[in-house]
């Protein structure tokens, strides 16, 4: 039976209560004209249909399992405050408010988690399937939840678990959510009950999306077929820490105690399982590790020692192919993560207090990534501990970012290597370790599929992990062609690839969330970070008595001298097994650092004489030094900060590789009077690139061709976009070659993942090229059969301002007039699953879009773009806050999104107009605030 179901509110509506429903009458008498306008579903649906899943927002519900009546009070943009008198109330509430709003797409996810996706959409879904369960993020959520977790824990996920199933008992697909009644169309699936585990499994999902440097140490490795070791290093250069600050500059590691100190403060946190006797690589050398083959490597000539093992062929294309088929979690599969964070001590802002800014930067989905709540305790007691509230995922309990009472905290990705592939030698029923035979681990998994017969597969393991291998032909084409020395063993029929990943041993993370909630000041909150083991994040931190502070948590593994992370390894050997993991009082950490402020935005987290390799692959610190030089900028002369200076600094959409390219493209001379006049767009451009910027358009479309004629058309095919079909030089060729007969090859990757994608790694192989105007990589590629230009900086730069000329003409026009940055640069919504591969009608139902948008690449608003595949927003800030620490209830937050996960609510995508013009919503956060702010309550009864 479901709930008992009593409207108590008995109110007339007012004029705006009458507006809001003449609106929603009319979104759906649109929908029900465009089901019935010649669609052939249309007959199965109604108005009927639609409204359905829509929650109840007033009067009561009766839920069995409270202990007490729950207050759900939601302001006018659908986002909850929930107010409840004991914990396990709490989180039951939340569970039920968030399935309410989101329990399709908490349904999607914990199917993707579990490996489970075909039940619900076929056949079509089966090898990822296959790769999901090969991995066993549900196995190990699952041992994590029995074994690893807090009673507490435990006891707040069983409630949210009995929250998410009050809301299902006794209601059908289409009485949840529009797409059940889409899937009923070719199926009869109907949704199980939720359990803890599913919760869990999420964070595994979160991990996943942020792992580290995966897709970078197989890129490398695919280089190899066209590039030598000196090439491939000009492309993955150093992290220049001369010019772009690292994260955290006041501490240090001290050899004595093993520990990271900073002043008198030696940190706070309990250490971890692992020794800590790896001392990695020096980053800073110039003769270090190369990143191409761990080898040494001499920088004049390229030329050094070879390792183990050389880097694996073109063949690991298919693994990439593997990965970027996944349906992302949060991000874009591991490419292009970024974030904002950064904190302003009160010295420097105008209330006194500390300003905290985050705005994670995410693949942009249908619904929001992230679900906006509170959860308070009417009396904050022993019984009821938690008054908090900000971003948290549907399906999850907890607030992951935000505030409470007196701390409020924020994350960035740090980007530390946390995974290695393994080439393995596959003996008969087990692989080769230390010169003998060992038995895999073995599991036999059974994959249901919706309208289709199951399918069974084996799992096996070896003692680095999961053999990636079994899932996909191209990686058994790794282990047969993969180039190795003569001390490695015989290649019989090939080896298997095996993926090591720290998410892949049970953790505490769901512990850390409870822990950081309730969180009182810097000693609990570093307390807390120690149980944050994956993924590894730049957590930020501030509190109402005036204090800021920065954290590295995680589980970060130690490898031994022989062996980065940065390319796969052998399995066989020893030496190349992890070593242990760094202890938390050994990891970085900054707490009221002098000069006033901490900015985290993907760059180094410390410099180049920390003991340990934390990764090879930083991102380059573009956007963080941007900030920094704009928090600079404002309290030079004792400037204060004031809240609304912290959002301008968010929608900062300045473009560094403009500053560093314009001059010198407006020194070429152009002959072409329609290339000139685009030419003159950049003088006088303050290289900002909004949304009306005809000057942005051209530049980026410059940008765009400089990176595809320099680096592009001399890429392996492997990691060039899908389809484009280029005359390129032979492999190992980059220079003038009149004698070498060119080849034409076809590129292979998705355009939102395909390389050069113009981020700032590609800015800082730039710069370091701009004093060699006779480079190689200045060579200007054939056209057609028309011979290459010698190597010439500026004859390169002026062909790129050609071909953009031409390319915006086709895009946009001849007239440039008419050119506008927002016209190229723009944002599609799609729901990631029926909106991405449903029938047109249904996409049309439930996408929306687009918007045109500005920021761009490695800017502080960075609404990222691939250069290699064109212009359109591929990842985003899924959302942004600002907290004011003087008064929380002056906090601001948005959404990319909105608070409701069902089409045609007036909360789907109610935020993304203001969130696409850089503005932030009131966030309310004291009981006054929020009830001065509530336009619906309800109330859950036990």
């Amino acid at each position: 039976m479901p709930p008992n179901t009593t409207a108590t509110t008995g109110q007339k509506p007012g004029k705006s209560g009458r507006k809001k429903g003449r609106r929603a009458r009319l979104i759906v008498l649109v929908l029900v004209l465009a089901i019935i306008g010649g669609i052939a579903y249309g007959a199965y649906w109604s108005i009927s249909t639609v409204r359905a899943s829509f929650p109840q927002t007033k009067g009561s519900i009766t839920l069995d399992g409270l202990s007490g009546p729950v207050d759900v009070k939601r302001d006018g943009y659908g986002i909850p405050q929930i107010y409840a008198s004991s914990d396990e109330d709490l989180f039951m509430a939340q569970g039920f408010v968030q399935a309410q709003d989101r329990f399709y797409e908490m349904d999607v996810r914990r199917h993707m988690t579990s490996g489970r996706l075909s039940e619900m959409f076929g056949k079509g879904q089966v090898d990822n399937d296959e790769f999901l369960r090969t991995l066993g993020w549900d196995r190990v959520a699952r041992e994590e939840y029995e074994s690893k977790l807090s009673a507490e824990t435990k006891k707040y996920l069983e409630a949210y678990a009995k929250g998410v199933n009050a809301y299902l008992a006794g209601k059908d697909g289409e009485e949840i959510s529009l797409e059940y009644a889409a899937l009923g169309f070719s199926n009869d699936y109907e949704p199980a009950k939720w359990t803890p585990v599913d919760s869990v499994s999420w964070l595994k999902a979160m991990a996943w999306d942020l792992r580290g440097n995966m897709e970078d140490e197989i890129d490398r490795a695919l280089m190899t077929s066209r590039l030598g070791p000196q090439q491939i290093a000009e492309l993955y250069p150093q992290y220049p820490y001369s010019r772009n600050k690292a994260i955290v500059q006041e501490g240090q590691y001290d050899e004595l105690t093993g520990a990271w100190t900073q002043g008198e403060d030696t940190g706070t946190g309990t250490g971890t399982d692992g020794s800590a006797d790896g001392l990695g690589t020096d980053p800073s050398t110039g003769t270090g590790t190369d990143p191409t083959t761990g080898g040494t490597v001499d920088p004049a000539s390229g030329t050094g020692t070879d390792p183990v093992t050389d880097p694996l062929q073109t063949q690991l294309g298919g693994l990439y192919d593997l990965l970027e088929d996944l349906p992302t979690a949060v991000g874009v599969n591991g490419n292009g993560i970024g974030s904002n964070s950064w904190v302003v001590g009160g010295e420097h802002t105008i209330t006194g207090k500390p300003l905290l800014a985050n705005d994670p930067h995410l693949s942009p989905s249908l619904p929001s990534v992230w679900y906006q709540m509170g959860l308070h305790c009417r009396s904050v007691s022993d019984k009821c501990q938690y008054d908090v509230a900000g971003y948290t995922f549907a399906g999850v309990p907890g607030v992951v970012i935000g505030h409470n009472q007196d701390v409020s905290w924020g994350m960035t990705n740090s980007g530390v290597d946390v995974t290695d592939l393994y080439l393995e030698k596959l003996t008969g029923d087990g692989y080769l370790y230390g010169g003998k035979v060992v038995p895999f681990t073995t599991r036999e998994e059974t994959i249901k599929v919706a309208g289709g017969e199951s399918k069974q597969i084996v799992v096996r393991e070896t003692n680095n992990g999961p053999l990636l291998s079994d899932r996909d032909d191209e990686l058994v084409k790794v282990g047969r062609k993969a180039t190795v020395d003569t001390a490695a063993p015989d290649r019989g029929d090939g080896y298997g690839i095996a993926l090591r990943w720290t998410a892949l041993e049970p953790g505490t993370t769901m512990d850390a969330v409870f822990a950081m909630n309730k969180a009182s000041d810097w000693e609990d909150f570093r307390s807390a970070a120690a149980l944050f083991d994956v993924p590894s994040q730049n957590l930020i931190y501030a509190d109402t008595e005036n204090n800021i502070g920065y954290t590295l948590p995680g589980r970060i593994p130690t490898r031994a001298e022989n062996h980065d992370g940065s390319i796969p390894a052998p399995g066989w050997d020893a030496k190349y097994r992890w070593t242990g993991y760094i202890k938390h009082d050994e990891l970085p950490y900054e707490y009221n650092p002098e000069r006033g402020y901490i900015v985290t935005a993907n760059q180094a987290v410390v410099d180049k004489d920390y003991p340990y390799t934390l990764t090879t692959d930083w991102g380059y610190g573009t956007r963080s030094q941007r900030i920094t030089d704009l928090i600079e900028s404002k309290i030079k002369g004792d400037g204060k900060i004031s809240t609304d200076d912290m959002r301008q600094m968010q929608m900062d959409n300045s473009s560094e590789i403009a500053k560093l390219l314009v001059p010198q493209l407006l020194k070429i001379d152009v002959d072409d009077k329609d290339v000139r006049e685009a030419q003159k767009l950049l003088e006088g451009w303050d290289y900002t690139q909004d949304a009306d910027s005809a000057a942005a358009a051209y530049f980026n479309s410059v940008w765009r061709n400089i990176v595809k004629l320099a680096f592009g058309n001399k890429l392996p095919k492997e990691v060039r976009v899908k389809g484009q079909c280029l005359w390129v030089d032979p492999v190992n060729t980059t220079g003038p070659a009149d004698e070498v007969e060119k080849v034409r090859e076809c590129g292979q990757r998705d355009a939102g993942q395909a390389q050069p994608d113009g981020g700032d790694r590609w800015f800082e192989v730039v710069r370091g090229l701009m004093d060699d105007e006779d480079s190689d990589w200045w060579t200007t590629p054939r056209s057609g059969t028309r011979p290459a230009a010698s190597a010439d900086r500026d004859a390169l730069f002026k062909r790129a301002m050609i071909d953009a000329r031409w390319e915006l003409t086709a895009k946009l026009g001849k007239d440039i007039d008419t050119w506008s940055w927002g016209r190229l640069h723009r944002l599609f919504l799609k729901n990631q699953t029926l909106g991405t591969s449903g029938p047109g009608f249904l996409q049309y139902v439930l996408n929306r879009g687009p918007w045109k948008l500005s920021g761009g690449e490695a800017t502080v608003n960075a609404t990222g773009w691939n250069a290699a595949g064109g212009f359109g927003v591929i990842w985003v800030p899924s959302m942004r806050m600002v907290v004011n620490l003087d008064n929380l209830d002056k906090s601001q937050w948005i959404n990319l999104t909105g608070a409701s996960g069902h089409a045609y609510s007036a909360h789907y995508t109610d935020q993304t107009d203001k969130w696409a013009n850089g503005e932030l919503l009131p966030w309310a956060f004291s009981e006054e605030a929020v009830g001065e702010s509530t336009s619906d309550t309800l109330v859950l009864k036990p």
